[in-house]
């Protein structure tokens, strides 16, 4: 997601100034023409760019979203549905194709403008400069629990609305009558007066040929059918049955499969190869040297694997070989040293006087924590398929941003974007990984230099190896505590701050903060991790607060309720979580419950875990959510995510940790990078508040408070405090009878 970081240009220096001046020149208007071709058959219309419907009357939602697993594209769907007042059996959708005209403008509308209210005149100026930069970034990201929020509320519900408005239109001006004596029932028009009806199929056409309203009329909660419903996503069938195709199920006429190993220290580059060998070995086809890697090209992905083992391989240096995580930790270390001393930090957030607040505190609290850098570590290995010809090149791949992906692998080959076709696929796993092109850029020059269709297919010791990682981060906390144990100050120095900008941000009433950080890059590659960085953060501020409970003998949950009273939103999942989990009943020796709260991309919650430990060993017996999104589209879909993110944060939090040694990753492969299996999972329950406030995401949301609540379910249940992760290094060896000792 690093491109938003163009958000202040694209607010101030865009829709600012531009939209005034451009005025009506720059609105979309209707853009079917530009798209119907590579998106309709025969006997299909478009209504517009996001809808079409066939001579059947069965209507087909074009989302311009990915699918890893997620089930955005059905939620997606149900909210063009409803709004367009058609039956969720006659509904289908397909993916938005990787053309620019579908660059999801919406989803930008909806991350830099809200729910903020534009100016009815402005709204079609306003879509023209959002469309206009969302091209230029080629933008069909799915990522950062966007779908929903975003494109879903500004895009989907809008589309549905504006087609329904469309087809009004057009039967009103049919039949002579005036659009609101025209209402609408399951993908039907009915004019009672007259007794006339029609389907949405008799006037498609017609409506097609409209430019679409900018600000239709949208539907209030009450008025839902579909929406707030939790029906069978569409795309579970196929992959119950196998016949759902992902990036590495693809074959192409004259296929050959390629294996890859690239430079062991991130920065290397690719010296000589003796490759004599594997030239030597049955269906071996060629062997192909990148920059920084070298593949073997063969009949089977068997035969160029064991070529690839043949290889004699000189990796050229790059000085990143000293480095360890004990030398990235130490360098983090010395630079938050040498900044805290200089006072040369960057601010974050600072309100009130910290320096006043600590001179006067009746108690300083000071502690550290960190936690590593993490693989993605997809169930579906990294692949592609690529066919160069020289002159143009098509790709078969799962990506999380396909107009991106064609766009970028374009420039790495020097094509026009117009002569790479983007062909993408159901991914098995995403989580910002496949949000990178580097595999596909791979497999177009393995291609290109093999003359011949290639898939490529990275091994799982490669995945792990050379993932785009999440970044390893230290952070430092200072609070100043009164005479009844509550913060007056919070001070937060951190090491590099990435996206979103808010994840250190707390939501506790403590009058004097300053959260600051310093610079501290490393040779380790680093990108989007489910979550990113809240799955951090919310780790060392959940903790935190829980630690300075204990320090004051108090109750971890009331201690975080009293803190809330600006946030009674916040406060009733709180309050939810706890009372889900029976909080305050007595667990037995060895047992514990930790509690977390955080807010994530527009989603409020709450986590209570319960945990057993005897003879070090941490069993996770139950996992109780709070869950806030402003309303459920799908309540089944968004307790699936729920679900879905505390496995996620459990493997992280339990055993995730991504070390260096002499500049590249130890771990390999499963055995070194392990998962929390079938039989350790905990039984989870979520709870789902609809308070109708804005809608927020449900992909990422569920993670960041798992890890802080099972570091605090330990420390109840052993005295022993988690403050570096993963868990999997500590050795819980004290009672319950001691434990209170040591929180004394």
């Amino acid at each position: 997601m690093g491109k938003w970081t163009r958000r202040g240009f694209i607010t101030a220096g865009v829709i600012g100034g531009a939209a005034l001046v451009i005025g009506v020149g720059v609105r979309p208007g209707n853009r079917n023409g530009k798209v119907a071709s590579v998106v309709t058959d025969e006997g299909e219309h478009l209504i517009n760019i996001w809808v079409k419907i066939d001579e059947n009357n069965k209507v087909t939602a074009i989302v311009p979203h990915s699918e890893m697993g997620q089930g955005a594209q059905t939620a997606l769907t149900q909210m063009l549905a409803d709004e367009m007042d058609v039956a969720w059996n006659d509904v289908s959708f397909i993916e938005a194709p990787p053309e620019d005209e579908y660059a999801n403008y919406k989803l930008g509308k909806g991350y830099l403008l809200g729910p903020a209210e534009i100016p009815g005149p402005l709204v079609g100026s306003v879509d023209g400069v959002l469309l206009t930069v969302a091209k230029a970034m080629h933008l069909q990201i799915t990522g950062g629990s966007l779908s929903i929020r975003t494109t879903g509320v500004y895009g989907m519900r809008v589309a549905g609305a504006a087609a329904r408005e469309m087809l009004v239109q057009a039967a009103a001006s049919d039949w002579g009558v005036a659009p609101d004596t025209i209402k609408t029932v399951n993908g039907m028009l009915i004019h009672e007066a007259s007794g006339k009806q029609a389907t949405y199929a008799s006037f498609a056409a017609a409506a097609g040929q409209l430019e679409p309203p900018y600000s239709p009329t949208l539907k209030t909660p009450d008025q839902f059918n579909i929406m707030g419903k939790s029906v069978a996503r569409r795309d579970i069938p196929a992959k119950v049955d196998g016949t759902a195709m992902f990036g590495i199920d693809v074959t192409v006429p004259g296929m050959k499969y390629a294996a890859i190993k690239a430079a062991p220290v991130f920065g290397a580059t690719l010296g000589a190869v003796d490759d004599s060998a594997a030239r030597n070995m049955p269906g071996v086809h060629s062997v192909v040297r990148l920059d920084d890697a070298v593949a073997v090209v063969a009949d089977g992905y068997w035969q160029a694997s064991q070529a690839l083992k043949a290889l004699k391989i000189d990796w050229q240096t790059s000085g990143n070989e000293i480095a360890s995580s004990e030398t990235i930790f130490a360098q983090f270390r010395k630079d938050m040293d040498e900044a805290a001393a200089s006072g040369n930090t960057k601010t974050d957030v600072e309100t009130g006087n910290t320096s006043h607040a600590f001179a006067d505190a009746s108690r300083v609290v000071e502690v550290e924590y960190t936690v590593p850098y993490l693989a993605h570590a997809c169930m579906e290995p990294m692949n592609a398929v690529a066919n160069h010809t020289g002159k143009a090149c098509e790709i078969w791949t799962g990506s999380q941003n396909p107009l991106g992906f064609r766009h970028e692998i374009a420039a790495a080959l020097d094509l026009d974007s117009a002569a790479v076709t983007m062909n993408n696929y159901t991914m098995g796993g995403g989580f910002g990984r496949r949000a990178t092109p580097d595999t596909a850029i791979q497999a177009a020059r393995i291609s290109q230099a093999a003359g011949v269709p290639v898939k490529l297919i990275w091994s799982r010791e490669e995945d792990v190896q050379h993932d785009i990682y999440r970044p390893a981060v230290a952070s430092r906390f200072r609070a100043a505590l009164d005479d009844y144990g509550l913060p007056e100050a919070w001070e937060n120095l951190y090491v590099d701050k990435h996206e979103p900008v808010e994840a250190p941000h707390i939501p506790y009433a403590i009058a004097n903060q300053k959260i600051h950080f310093i610079d501290s890059p490393t040779h380790v590659p680093f990108g989007p991790w489910r979550s990113v960085d809240h799955s951090q953060h919310g780790f060392f501020t959940e903790s935190f607060i829980d630690e300075l409970a204990w320090e004051n003998n108090q109750d971890p949950f009331e201690y975080r309720r009293q803190l809330l009273s600006n946030h009674p939103r916040h406060r009733k999942v709180l309050e939810l979580v706890a009372e889900k989990a029976n909080w305050g009943e007595p667990l037995g020796a060895n047992r514990g419950r930790g509690i977390a709260l955080q807010e994530s991309f527009g989603t409020i919650v709450g986590e209570v875990v319960e945990v057993t430990v005897e003879n070090n060993d941490i069993r996770v017996d139950r996992v109780v959510v709070a869950v806030d999104a402003g309303y459920a589209v799908s309540p089944d879909g968004l307790t699936a995510q729920m679900e879905s993110g505390v496995i996620y944060g459990l493997t992280a939090a339990l055993y995730g940790e991504i070390s260096i040694d002499n500049g590249a990753v130890k771990q390999t492969n499963f055995d070194s990078y392990p998962m929390v299996r079938m039989d350790k999972a905990p039984k989870i329950e979520t709870h789902i508040i609809n308070s109708l406030e804005p809608w927020g995401g449900a992909g990422e949301p569920g993670v960041p408070g798992t890890a802080p609540a099972l570091a605090n379910a330990i420390y109840a249940a052993t005295g022993t405090r988690v403050r570096h992760l993963p868990i999997s290094k500590y050795e819980f060896n004290v009672r319950m009878e001691e434990s209170e000792e040591v929180a004394s």
